[in-house]
């Protein structure tokens, strides 16, 4: 068989044409989702999230260039992810019972002299009164979820991996929260994440009425305590 090196180089061409195509039409729809998001940004409220998750799951590397270029930062951009990956996440979150949920709480909200030492499944939390995790932990457990305060994402893998959650909460920077979600989502687990107003090593603080208004999703209104309920509205 004689090889036709026309129709081998028309071939070549083709292919080229399609790929380049192909490539100004990604870049193309990245930046259309780009502006959408950062218009979403802007008016405080999420546009097409669903189209924008789809995009973020093929382009994400694109839209973060883009992001940088038209000068949003970091900070903006997983703050605005997190938003919309908890609004995606909600309606299977609240399909969930609470008795299969976990809350993941970071070890620096604690205080500095938290007297609680450190186990194979974190820090016990003794509510000695010296900060708000002890408070917090209570109405948690009332509600029926497992609680655990963690030093690290290992300890996170490894609950999960004995107690088996279908969904869990994540309670931390936007750096640790954003990479919990992802691997949450490697794992195959709902999540929901809370970014703490202060960050740091050390006695950091979140809203909490933020995580208690996660947190109550999907439970029946009167099996709520009263005052959880005022907390979380």
């Amino acid at each position: 068989m004689d090889f036709d090196l026309a129709t081998w180089n028309h071939l070549m061409y083709l292919i080229g044409e399609v790929t380049v195509l192909l490539i100004l039409g990604a870049i193309a729809i990245a930046f259309v989702l780009v502006v959408i998001s950062l218009y979403s940004i802007k008016k405080g409220r999420l546009y097409f999230p669903r189209v924008i998750k789809a995009g973020l799951v093929f382009l994400e590397g694109w839209m973060k260039s883009m992001f940088r270029l038209l000068g949003l930062e970091d900070r903006e951009m997983f703050a605005f992810f997190i938003k919309l990956h908890n609004s995606m996440n909600t309606a299977a979150f609240e399909k969930i019972p609470v008795s299969e949920r976990a809350v993941f709480m970071p070890q620096c909200l604690r205080s500095s002299q938290c007297p609680a030492n450190l186990t194979p499944e974190g820090i016990k939390c003794r509510s000695c009164g010296q900060c708000s995790v002890g408070e917090a932990r209570v109405m948690l457990e009332q509600l029926g979820y497992r609680i655990f305060i963690v030093p690290g994402s290992s300890f996170i893998k490894r609950m999960v991996k004995k107690y088996r959650p279908k969904a869990i909460i994540g309670v931390g920077c936007l750096a640790e929260v954003k990479e919990g979600i992802d691997m949450a989502d490697k794992m195959g687990l709902v999540v929901m994440g809370v970014v703490t107003l202060k960050e740091g090593c050390v006695e950091t603080i979140v809203n909490w009425p933020d995580v208690y208004e996660v947190a109550i999703l999907g439970i029946d209104p009167a099996s709520i305590p009263e005052d959880l309920h005022i907390l979380a509205n």
